[in-house]
């Protein structure tokens, strides 16, 4: 079993930067997929990024491309969250979550995890 803890959120002006961190333990980082999802009050936990077990393949969601970048260290089991030119439409709590699989295609729904961190906020204010 693995557990994570995100880190990193906090308050921040629009237009600007946060780099979130999900570290694990437990299990190696190395052969799950990783994943990061939000959460806005009143709305459904809606998919962000993910990245492949190898880190060579990324996915993001249309409202985020260009802007968030996600990649891994497997060598430190973080996975990290890259946000610039932040929104107050980004505000929200973001959990990571992993799933143990080397499958390299695109892994958007929160049902395809089966591990889940507890969440860090993220306000912009406007």
């Amino acid at each position: 079993q693995v557990q994570l803890v995100e880190s990193g959120g906090g308050l921040v002006q629009a237009g600007g930067s946060l780099r979130l961190s999900c570290a694990a333990s437990g299990r190696t980082l190395s052969s799950y997929a990783m994943g990061w999802f939000r959460q806005a009050p009143g709305k459904e936990r809606e998919f962000v990024a993910q990245i492949t077990t190898s880190g060579r393949t990324t996915y993001y969601a249309d409202s985020v491309k260009g802007r968030f970048t996600i990649s891994r260290d497997n060598a430190k089991n973080t996975v990290y969250l890259h946000m610039n030119s932040l929104k107050p439409e980004d505000t929200a709590v973001y959990y990571c979550a992993a799933e143990r699989t080397y499958r390299t295609t695109m892994l958007a729904t929160q049902f395809e995890y089966d591990y889940w961190g507890q969440g860090t906020q993220v306000t912009v204010s406007s």
